[in-house]
């Protein structure tokens, strides 16, 4: 599945209606159908008022389709067009003069929307929105901003069914840079929108779903789109790495751990952990020899390396104690709790150097102590993975976390082709980028997840996955996704409040046993 832009979903209307012949009023027909048809099976038993708030471009077309039809279907359903009447062009406008032929239930309300709409949304039991659809850019103007807002104040009261994309939303962006709707649901069509996992748009959108409306799908290759892919659970369960029966801890990879320090103890340990609970064969913690007392009683699985210490840290010399066993692992993760120390860019540099051909996962301040090695990395000669959040990434590109957000993919996609390096940007929706420009889109997240530790998990997820023999690429999308979902249900289970890394871990051998292993 993709995620589409605004001018995606343009080329692929005019596809169908200039190449495959399908009209552009019979799609908007079809777009209306698909919608009822999803209203109507979340129904409650009883009949419901329903009242659709119509604009007067295609997403207002949409909209008279669905109150005829709901009309039709027997259900107490009410127009309400927010847009003077000759305002409305085109397709819409056909199906607008079918509404009005019919005699059907209209309610005018662009003059005055405060002192008409009210009463109306009051007395509605579910609010259709069908406003402004894909086209927004910047901020909404009267009187639809007023309309919005009216909306939004019988949030927690209404159902809330956007068409398409909750109006005020920006498709591509996600930014929501006035009043748009917040949807308790966005049915959609073809694809998910791009702006559906961006900035403002995962709080907009509700829960949201992709109907057939007779585009094919295919049309975005017949026309050689390139659009970002969004993860799904049946694209998880093909790539995360089988295990052959007759396997033995040797085929199900080395991975090294070099992490730790007097401040951070629990980071490489929960790497560790995820790692050893999600597949691999062994695993090896280099730590600080400080922390191996303690290291050593809460991951007994695991085998050890202490390393020199200076201050709580890793020593200058410490990286030479294990530059000589490099390649006796599958895969490297750097990073967990390891805390910036006076040598560290250096220690950084003389580990690229002793490991090429190796795969290095890298995270926390393993980044920051990366930053000035950028063009080393370009020439590295295995893989290198990047697994920032937002701060980390704004440090990498030495622009503000606000700049990295309001051009995620982008930000991401450039990064990775100009340093040739995977990289795994988080976030609420988080980011994945490859050397070679592909990006994927992980559709869950979920705040649970917003806990220390919670990275330090999916560094080893992705480690454990690349020493069990995936691709790099593949893991990284497997590790992303089975994490989150992870926090979303370990929430249930605990409440929003009250998920830990452990409880991550756990969520996602639950999680894999019963996608993968049944």
């Amino acid at each position: 599945m993709f995620a589409a832009g605004q001018k995606d979903m343009q080329q692929m209307d005019q596809y169908t209606i200039n190449r495959i012949g399908l009209p552009g009023v019979v799609l908007m027909e079809n777009a209306g159908v698909k919608v009822v048809q999803e209203i109507i099976s979340h129904l409650p038993p009883e009949n419901p008022k329903i009242v659709v708030v119509a604009g007067s471009g295609n997403n207002g077309g949409d909209g008279f389709v669905i109150a005829r039809r709901l009309y039709d279907e027997g259900y107490d359903c009410l127009l309400c067009l927010a847009s003077h009447p000759k305002r409305i062009k085109g397709d819409a406008k056909i199906h607008f003069d079918v509404y009005l032929n019919r005699g059907l239930p209209i309610q005018y309300i662009h003059q005055n929307p405060k002192k008409t709409l009210p009463a109306i949304l009051e007395r509605a039991d579910i609010i259709v929105d069908a406003i402004l659809g894909t086209g927004v850019s910047g901020a909404v103007r009267q009187p639809y901003d007023e309309i919005i807002l009216m909306i939004n104040t019988l949030a927690q009261e209404k159902m809330i069914v956007s068409v398409d994309v909750p109006s005020g939303l920006n498709s591509d962006s996600g930014k929501a840079e006035g009043p748009a709707i917040k949807a308790d649901q966005t049915i959609t069509f073809v694809y998910p929108k791009k702006g559906f996992f961006l900035q403002d748009g995962p709080i907009h959108v509700g829960s949201w779903k992709t109907v057939d409306i007779s585009v094919p799908p295919s049309s975005a290759k017949d026309i050689d789109l390139t659009m970002p892919v969004v993860i799904t659970e049946a694209l998880v369960k093909a790539l995360v790495p089988k295990r052959p029966i007759e396997g033995h801890k040797g085929t199900f990879g080395h991975v090294l751990v070099l992490g730790g320090s007097r401040q951070y103890v629990g980071a490489p340990l929960f790497t560790a952990k995820s790692a050893l609970l999600s597949g691999a064969g062994l695993v090896t913690l280099a730590i600080p020899e400080n922390i191996y007392p303690m290291a050593a009683v809460q991951v007994p699985v695991a085998l050890f390396s202490p390393l020199s210490e200076t201050d709580g840290h890793f020593s200058d010399r410490s990286i030479h104690e294990i530059t000589s066993r490099t390649q006796e692992f599958d895969v490297i993760a750097v990073g967990p709790g390891m805390s910036r120390f006076p040598e560290g860019e250096k220690w950084m540099e003389t580990l690229f150097q002793s490991a090429t051909g190796q795969t290095i996962v890298i995270d926390a301040d393993a980044l920051y102590l990366s930053r000035n090695h950028l063009q080393l990395l370009k020439n590295y000669k295995g893989d290198i993975i990047f697994t920032p959040h937002p701060g980390e990434m704004a440090g990498l590109l030495n622009m503000t976390v606000m700049e990295v957000e309001e051009e995620r993919i982008e930000h991401a996609k450039r990064f990775a082709q100009k340093y040739g390096i995977h990289l795994l940007l988080k976030g609420h929706r988080s980011i994945i980028a490859s050397p070679q420009g592909e990006i994927f889109i992980n559709p869950v997240g979920h705040d649970a997840l917003g806990k220390g530790g919670s990275g330090d998990v999916l560094t080893g997820l992705i480690a454990s996955f690349i020493a069990q023999g995936a691709q790099p690429l593949d893991a990284m999308i497997a590790a992303s996704y089975l994490h989150a979902k992870a926090g979303e249900e370990k929430a249930k289970e605990y409440s929003h409040y009250g998920v830990t890394a452990p409880d991550l871990i756990e969520g996602v051998r639950e999680i894999l046993n019963r996608l993968v292993c049944c």
